[in-house]
């Protein structure tokens, strides 16, 4: 089975460099997805755990798209603009995950976006 591009006019717009998301293998895998508004375009949020959750908020649509969903999680990259919002990040994961959560491994973003504090790519189950 060829790998299938995941994408939707319903979700925040993609790079033109990368896909939201591809099928391949029985996996799905989401590119790192900020906290971007899909109906604005804008960032959303000041603080990590609001930043956060609109990412996971826009994983969760992804994978939906995908015919999956975040319970179907196996492994997360955190990547964090500064490791002081680290704990703050750990609040908001555990409101999403608070038990079997996904593998996950963190690193630094490698560019500064104003106000952009996180990024979080995930791989699940299709």
């Amino acid at each position: 089975m060829s790998p299938t591009i995941v994408s939707s006019k319903a979700l925040p717009r993609a790079s033109s460099y990368f896909s939201h998301a591809v099928k391949a293998g029985g996996l799905v895998f989401v590119s790192g997805t900020a906290p971007y508004s899909p109906d604005t375009g804008k960032l959303v949020g000041s603080t990590v755990q609001e930043q956060t959750a609109q990412s996971l908020r826009n994983i969760a649509a992804i994978l939906e798209v995908a015919g999956t969903s975040l319970d179907k999680a196996v492994s997360a990259t955190v990547i964090l603009a500064d490791e002081e919002d680290f704990a703050g990040m750990n609040d908001e994961w555990l409101r999403w995950f608070p038990s079997n959560p996904p593998a996950r491994q963190g690193a630094k973003l490698p560019v500064k976006v104003p106000g952009l504090k996180i990024s979080i790519a995930m791989i699940a189950e299709a």
